[in-house]
């Protein structure tokens, strides 16, 4: 099993239900050799019930070096983050990036004009190409405007909630907005992540196509894009490496033939 570079575990991230010790166990079945773990970090975000997705820096690296010393046998941990971007927090983001040791820092979009997809009452009243174009722009902006980062997450999380089950992300949808994202993550050479909890979603939903759009993928490759991630983003352990061995035969099959995970803000590759 190929590495799971996003993932989420209680207390820190507030909306899992898992446990450190749930991952490792489950970690352990399927045989991955290492877990991101990428706490949400979300900052001069409010969500209702006045939930904050905020934690304690200082207290995440202390649990973080107790959980490696629990488990020397691995999974291997690696110690993450997950921010959600939002146009006034880039500096911030890039701050906190570099005064903590993290081995993988992933940056999301999860907000629509202000509000987190997933309770928006007006993302899907917004028609869809003009809904996608807003949404990749900003993350296009995103990877343009912070640079401690190495992972920009799930491009597909505007359509995850999405109660029209044939509708997808396309590359035909905004290809401007597309292009200028992948020309920002290229540059900085950073990486692409491929999120199955996006093609859970639209299984579940029986969308007859749910793996992402070839063209999205392949037009990253064609301006020079290598780097791909493979994430669950599991808050649950049974979500964990979830489809990872079909979307292996699907990058495959798109003339990708390797994944990348990050240790120490450095590189590594697996082979699919």
């Amino acid at each position: 099993m190929l590495t799971d570079t996003h993932n989420h575990t209680l207390p820190f991230s507030p909306d899992a239900s898992m446990s450190i010790d749930e991952l490792i166990a489950k970690a352990k079945s399927l045989g991955i050799p290492r877990v991101g773990i990428t706490e949400h970090y979300e900052i001069d975000m409010v969500y209702p019930d006045d939930e904050v997705m905020l934690f304690d820096l200082d207290e995440y690296d202390r649990t973080f070096t107790e959980w490696r010393n629990k488990y020397p046998d691995g999974p291997e941990l690696l110690k993450g983050i997950e921010f959600g971007y939002q146009t006034h927090t880039a500096r911030a983001i890039d701050i906190i990036s570099s005064c903590h040791d993290f081995d993988i820092v992933i940056l999301s979009n999860h907000n629509f004009r202000g509000e987190d997809v997933y309770f928006s009452k007006i993302v899907y009243d917004i028609p869809l190409k003009a809904r996608h174009a807003e949404y990749i722009g900003v993350m296009a902006e995103m990877c343009e405007n912070c640079n401690n980062f190495d992972v920009a997450a799930h491009y597909d999380y505007i359509n995850r909630y999405n109660p029209d089950n044939l509708e997808k992300v396309l590359y035909e949808d905004c290809p401007k907005e597309f292009d200028r994202f992948f020309e920002a993550l290229i540059a900085k050479n950073k990486c692409f992540e491929i999120n199955t909890s996006s093609i859970k979603s639209l299984i579940e939903k029986g969308n007859p196509s749910p793996m992402p759009d070839p063209a999205v993928l392949l037009r990253y490759k064609e301006m020079g894009g290598k780097m791909i991630s493979l994430a669950s983003d599991s808050h649950k352990p049974e979500t964990l490496g979830y489809y990872f061995n079909e979307c292996a035969e699907y990058l495959k099959s798109l003339g990708f033939f390797e994944v990348t995970y990050f240790a120490g803000h450095q590189p590594y590759t697996e082979p699919l």
